[in-house]
């Protein structure tokens, strides 16, 4: 999906960036990336890499959803990328930022890539602004399809099959989604 993508110099935002591989391989194209992850572990692993291979990454350790402040960070028996601020048991706390909020001190995406195990509506209602924006969006839906179907379509979004050859027309967004502002739609 990077190559697909992301063009040098564009401005890339990968949410939910677990150990950073979208993150990576955009930055690898030439584009400036903001990775954010809320686990502190896998946000501290990232910034030792993006040392490491001096690549053109922003990693910041926070939790995206519909509004800011503070909140628990539920740590998955399922391993890391499962970690949500949905669940339950073991904890941590983290703090929680906007995509809007972001906008005040990052250039506005022109790739969005979203995966935040069940958190889609919350992040993607907290992004007004950033869906003026228009950003080509690759975003993981796992929870409230229609709500965020009727949220992204309110913004002009057509969605597509993101991981197939052919670009397959959805209805409402799925597990591996492409949004595509209509201007911009294949």
């Amino acid at each position: 999906m990077a190559r697909e993508l992301v063009r040098p110099g564009m401005s890339v935002w990968d949410i939910g960036a677990n150990v950073g591989l979208f993150s990576f391989a955009a930055a690898s194209l030439g584009a400036h990336v903001v990775a954010v992850e809320p686990d502190p572990s896998l946000a501290s692993l990232m910034q030792r890499s993006v040392r490491l291979n001096r690549l053109s990454v922003t990693v910041l350790s926070a939790a995206v959803s519909g509004s800011q402040g503070i909140s628990k960070l539920y740590l998955s028996d399922d391993g890391r990328s499962s970690n949500s601020l949905i669940g339950s048991g073991s904890a941590q706390t983290v703090l929680m930022v906007t995509l809007d909020w972001m906008l005040e001190y990052f250039p506005a995406p022109q790739v969005l890539k979203v995966d935040v195990e069940g958190m889609e509506y919350a992040v993607l209602s907290g992004a007004r602004k950033v869906l003026q924006a228009r950003p080509v969006i690759f975003c993981e839906v796992t929870e409230c399809h229609d709500g965020v179907g009727e949220l992204m379509r309110s913004a002009g979004y057509e969605f597509y099959a993101a991981r197939t050859s052919e670009r397959q027309r959805l209805q409402r967004p799925s597990r591996d989604t492409l949004a595509i502002p209509k201007a911009h739609a294949r």
